[in-house]
């Protein structure tokens, strides 16, 4: 998050720049085209190629359910510890890790609307990290961005009340200069929201049987089978040519009913995919980052940038048992979809999801963002972020309506997925259109493409000092943030 001094390089590269070619990358990295036209490369950004990956198949992987501390209707108390591990990822040497509760990403958390909710955050790294609950609805003071770092060895608790519909959210870190490495590592883990509506709809919900998470993740082994941050570094955002699905190589899962729901998160630093089945079937939207759609939406093309997420469900009534399917990104295989003989009805895909409410625009509070640059010379309205500057200033309550434009021109080109803390917000226009009926829901996280403009409508609930910035990691810690003081 900190913006690194260039001094005299900076000025030296800055025609380089104009070309797409950062200095101060470990390594060359090719020049990636539209998400929206190739699952395969980083929309608008320095990506590698995927490269399929030549190990056996794997069980899809599943985080475990953490078992809380305490439990009732009314609250519930979890412990998450950061910490260190490794993982067998290969034939070979292990591969040095960190993770939540474990050797690689971390548990799911499953909290309840209404319910009061005690995490005690422990930090058991070598180094600073945080824990920042991404998309959840909470104060300022618990956010965990980088004013609530928590030391080496240290502990921290945070309690916060869950306000926000059933959906699917994540956590990860978010401390200055660090999060993108320890993001890469393997620090990442979820948060499952559910609410008594959302029950009543029998939509599949049995984890492991026919509800799935999977976390999209692109890295970079080196020789010693490591994931060598440094080496795979690219100030533009660094990707990786192998995929790693809840940290699994070439993953499959048994499907033994005739609905399966796949909860998608992209958890890459900075990797856009644009996400098909193989047999071109259109799968079924449920839920946006931040809750369920008004309806379902039949998509065949879902493109999901660095921190967004997106819930769909796959009908396989009509296909034959052993009849191969897949999630694909480009070329590549996400998820393999094994199909057994006799699949069970489980579940039901309903008409009617939810019923969003009309954004609030009457008398809102206006704020226009523009996002420019590429590599090390990123920037939000011309700056690039300081701690010690609130840069916006909004009151609770108060209906906001921002504008985020991603400026054109020969120090920009670069795709910029924009995060919003502390809130969800609904999508008013796209370059003045109305936004697809798939992205209509809430959302915390919108891409913004080269040139486009893309006007949001929101409310805080709370106060506190939230930051917004883009979710490509590196460009973050560039310094492509900034921060509002709600009060």
């Amino acid at each position: 998050m900190q913006a690194k001094s260039w001094g005299l390089i900076g000025v030296v590269s800055l025609g380089i720049l104009g070309v797409g070619i950062a200095i101060g990358q470990s390594r060359p990295t090719m020049m990636g085209q539209s998400a929206r036209h190739s699952g395969m490369m980083s929309h608008g950004s320095s990506a590698t190629k995927l490269v399929a990956t030549k190990t056996a198949s794997h069980k899809l992987a599943l985080p475990p359910l953490l078992k809380p501390d305490q439990s009732n209707a009314q609250s519930v108390a979890y412990t998450v510890v950061a910490q260190s591990g490794t993982m067998a990822f290969k034939a070979g040497r292990k591969t040095r890790t960190l993770g939540y509760n474990g050797n690689y990403l971390g548990p799911v958390l499953q909290v309840k609307q209404g319910q009061t909710v005690t995490i005690t955050t422990k930090n058991d790294l070598s180094e600073a990290t945080s824990f920042h609950w991404h998309g959840a609805v909470v104060p300022g003071k618990v956010d965990g961005g980088p004013h609530e770092p928590v030391a080496a060895g240290a502990t921290k608790r945070v309690k916060f009340k869950v306000t926000q519909p059933a959906a699917t959210l994540w956590f990860h870190p978010h401390v200055m200069g660090s999060t993108a490495k320890q993001v890469y590592q393997g620090l990442a883990g979820l948060i499952y929201v559910s609410d008594t509506a959302s029950q009543k709809l029998k939509l599949p919900h049995n984890y492991g049987k026919d509800d799935f998470p999977v976390i999209i993740q692109d890295r970079q082994f080196d020789a010693q089978n490591q994931l060598n941050y440094d080496k795979a570094y690219s100030s533009d955002g660094t990707t990786g040519p192998t995929l790693l699905m809840n940290g699994t190589l070439n993953p499959y899962i048994n499907v033994k009913t005739k609905l399966v729901r796949l909860r998608l998160v992209n958890g890459s630093n900075a990797r856009h995919y644009q996400l098909t089945l193989s047999n071109q079937q259109a799968m079924q939207q449920i839920a946006d980052d931040g809750g369920l759609l008004a309806k379902p939406v039949a998509v065949k093309k879902l493109a999901l940038a660095p921190g967004e997420r997106a819930e769909v469900v796959v009908d396989t009534t009509k296909l034959a048992a052993g009849q191969p399917l897949a999630v694909m990104a480009g070329k590549q295989a996400v998820l393999n979809l094994r199909l057994a003989k006799h699949r069970q009805t489980s579940g039901r895909l309903p008409t009617n999801l939810s019923s969003l409410p009309t954004p609030k625009t009457e008398g809102a509070q206006q704020q226009s963002l523009t996002f420019s640059g590429m590599g090390h010379m990123v920037a939000i309205n011309g700056k690039t972020y300081s701690a010690k500057r609130i840069d916006l200033a909004a009151k609770v309550g108060q209906p906001q309506v921002w504008t985020l434009k991603n400026a054109q021109g020969m120090m920009s080109g670069r795709s910029h997925p924009f995060h919003l803390h502390g809130v969800q917000f609904q999508i008013l226009s796209i370059d003045g259109q109305q936004p697809p009926a798939n992205e209509r829901g809430w959302k915390d996280t919108v891409d913004l493409k080269s040139g486009q403009s893309v006007k949001i409508a929101f409310t805080f609930k709370n106060r506190g000092i939230y930051m917004y910035h883009c979710h490509n990691l590196e460009h973050e810690e560039q310094g492509m943030m900034g921060q509002i003081k709600v009060s």
